[in-house]
């Protein structure tokens, strides 16, 4: 369809003139160029979702103008490699060329690996993947090793890039997995579901490498090991994962649809919160503001009553102290109203604590981004500033798709001199190193 004839710049120009706006007072709330909201409103320039997620909020589209974007393909998810057995083991390896995620490597390599990742996580002489017990007691006392280790993991992932902690952390699963076998019916089915948990959490660090196939196959890999240990709830789970990668992919609708899938009523209250979350997301993408309004309630709900589990790490982000109101500061930049999310986010973002470095970092990019959509270039500049050192160290794809959409909000500032000032230190962040990403 030529872009002329798109629909979408007719609609504009009547919902402006019913709202009593003329294209320099709509150009000053949405911080266009007056020049380019005309363009896009005689259809001689296709709006970018961005422009239309703004005009659409302050015209109180209700999500009509995003609608009339020319329609995009869904997100494929990517399929996981067949060829990767379920008894294959797998490891991260380093060379000259940069990291291949995913290199063969035999169960006694794999066992020293674990041993050697968690002796130097710890200080431990001996580790939980080195043990061999027999017993329920043996077992026991396996299971509470690996489960301080997990906490031990999941901090230094807060402050590491993931090909420092994958390693060790893919080695631990494969060793769980492999003791399970050797110990008491009880003790078996905790280290099995305890391995999941470690194989959800590798493949949540595995994309924030960008390698949203291997991620997949490594939650697809938590369900089977939850399943094997009585856990069949971690399958809902995994779907909230899986609408992870379609939010970052921009697709709304699919988004929605697969959070819709892990709401069943038998399931705990934390996966059905955590999937209504997602929801809202999705339905922000949208332009939905009603439905993400009141799936984010639900999820305040849920996520409010939840029974503690001290037994099995936490699913989802255990950084933030509101999740929800953390969540609701993204879904505002998403629904076009950048001014609210900004300050959402900026509360949030102070109760993050300091070692938390991963988290800090992708929320204040997401806080730098809201005050950039704004129109408050210089304080989105100050931001970034203080951001791009944490984001060379954690080494996230995620927080580097928010970097890209950041950079492009302020190269439509190019005579500012604080865009001025910073756009070689984010372009440097960008593009330094191998970003194989798929965003």
């Amino acid at each position: 369809m030529p872009e002329q004839q798109l629909p979408f710049g007719p609609a504009l120009r009547r919902m402006r003139l019913e709202a009593g706006l003329s294209l320099g007072q709509l150009s000053q709330h949405v911080h266009y160029s007056k020049a380019q909201l005309s363009k896009v409103e005689r259809g001689l320039k296709t709006p970018s979702a961005e422009l239309a997620r703004l005009c659409d909020a302050r015209l109180r589209a209700g999500g009509e103008l995003l609608s009339l974007l020319p329609e995009q393909p869904p997100a494929k998810l990517p399929a996981a490699d067949e060829e990767r057995g379920k008894e294959e083991v797998w490891l991260m390896h380093l060379s000259a060329d940069g990291p291949s995620w995913f290199q063969p490597m035999g169960r006694r390599q794999v066992m020293a690996a674990g041993a050697a990742g968690a002796a130097a996580a710890v200080g431990l002489g001996t580790s939980a993947a080195a043990a061999g017990p027999a017993t329920e007691t043996g077992g026991a006392t396996l299971l509470e090793t690996a489960r301080s280790l997990f906490d031990q993991y999941r901090r230094l992932g807060q402050t590491s890039s993931p090909e420092v902690v994958l390693p060790a952390l893919i080695a631990q699963t494969h060793s769980l997995r492999e003791l399970s076998a050797r110990t008491g019916p009880r003790s078996r089915d905790a280290l099995l579901r305890l391995a999941s948990r470690y194989a959800e959490y590798v493949g949540w660090l595995v994309q924030e490498t960008g390698n949203d196939a291997a991620a997949l196959w490594w939650t697809d890999r938590a369900v089977g090991l939850a399943a094997e240990g009585g856990d069949t709830d971690l399958a809902a789970y995994a779907l909230v994962r899986r609408g992870l990668i379609t939010l970052y992919r921009q697709d709304g609708r699919q988004t929605v649809s697969l959070a819709q899938q892990a709401q069943g009523s038998a399931l705990p209250p934390r996966i059905r919160g955590l999937a209504w979350q997602r929801e809202a997301q999705g339905h922000a993408l949208a332009g939905d503001y009603d439905a993400c309004m009141r799936c984010l309630d639900r999820a305040r709900e849920l996520l409010r009553h939840e029974e503690p589990q001290a037994a099995a790490p936490v699913l989802g982000t255990t950084t933030l102290a509101d999740p929800v109101s953390t969540v609701t500061g993204w879904c505002m930049h998403d629904l076009g109203r950048p001014h609210k999310a900004a300050r959402i986010l900026e509360e949030q973002i102070s109760r993050i604590p300091p070692h938390a470095l991963r988290a800090r970092t992708r929320y204040g990019v997401r806080h730098a981004l809201a005050q950039a959509m704004a129109g408050e270039i210089d304080h989105a500049c100050d931001l970034a500033r203080e951001l791009l050192g944490a984001a060379s160290a954690v080494q996230s794809a995620t927080i580097h798709s928010d970097l890209t959409r950041l950079c492009r909000i302020l190269a439509r500032h190019p005579n500012s001199p604080a865009v001025r000032a910073i756009s070689p230190a984010i372009n440097t962040t960008l593009y330094a190193g191998d970003w194989r990403t798929s965003l």
